[in-house]
């Protein structure tokens, strides 16, 4: 397996995976999706509320807010020594008091731990007017998508074959480089060739093979590698997300190995 990585920030990551199966890449996909714990606010104690937002309104916003943390000094609540009764282990408490008129943003949530806080400090929670409050208490765990959106650590993914285009003699009629939706097809010389934005831009729409009156140019695909593509929620970053994916997918590979070895 080979990974060359085309894009890599805080948030986002973009590359190409070869020497794989396409039930690996889905793997991954879903993995990333879906199997990596992050910290979300799981419980409201609300002590007053007088905004225009129910009380179940508010605790909905509140429990979509991304948090940043650092997610191996925590256990999930199934996991931890206390059974999920809450211990500093397993849960953060988090704490919003607010008086109108203003714009309640997610930067003036407060944390019991520095290094737990609101991926954004600018996400608008509630609007308050003259004399409205807002004064509640809230409660972090760790999750994942699997229990409930709130948990979901990337919030894009997907993938597509790698693109492999084919070229023979034509008449440089330039039929192709006309329709490509990517712009990835140049005439130079007396040949058409792909330009500096490379085969990854290729959307495989083979509209430039249709256009082709003597089948000049033909679309396929690598079976075994892959471009692939993520965001994440701001909960975690990209290259944490990605290799907390991978190893999710060993850990269970290992697990089912487990289990086989018994029966």
């Amino acid at each position: 397996m080979d990974i060359d990585i085309l894009e890599l920030s805080e948030r986002k990551a973009r590359f190409v995976l070869s020497g794989v199966s396409v039930s690996f890449a889905n793997a991954l996909r879903r993995s990333i999706l879906a199997e990596v714990p992050v910290m979300a606010i799981d419980e409201i104690n609300i002590y007053d509320n007088t905004s225009v937002l129910f009380d179940e309104q508010l605790a909905l916003r509140m429990g979509l807010i991304p948090l940043k943390a650092d997610t191996k000094n925590f256990s999930m609540p199934e996991d931890c020594t206390c059974e999920g009764n809450g211990c500093p282990t397993c849960r953060v408490s988090m704490t919003l008091s607010a008086e109108g008129p203003k714009i309640v943003n997610s930067g003036e949530i407060v944390s019991s731990d520095p290094g737990v806080h609101p991926a954004d400090a600018t996400i608008p929670i509630v609007e308050l007017k003259d004399k409205h409050k807002v004064v509640l208490e809230a409660i972090a765990r760790l999750g994942t998508y699997r229990k409930h959106a709130k948990w979901q650590a990337g919030i894009v993914s997907g993938y597509k074959n790698m693109p492999v285009l084919t070229f023979k003699e034509c008449d440089l009629c330039g039929e192709c480089v006309k329709v490509c939706p990517r712009d990835i097809l140049k005439i130079e010389g007396n040949k058409v060739e792909i330009t500096d934005k490379g085969l990854i831009e290729c959307s495989l729409c083979k509209l430039c093979e249709e256009i082709c009156e003597m089948d000049a140019i033909s679309v396929g695909y690598d079976p075994e590698s892959f471009v692939m593509m993520f965001e994440t929620s701001g909960g975690i970053t990209a290259a944490e997300l990605a290799v907390e994916a991978a190893t999710s997918i060993k850990t269970r590979a290992q697990k089912m190995g487990e289990i086989l070895d018994t029966l």
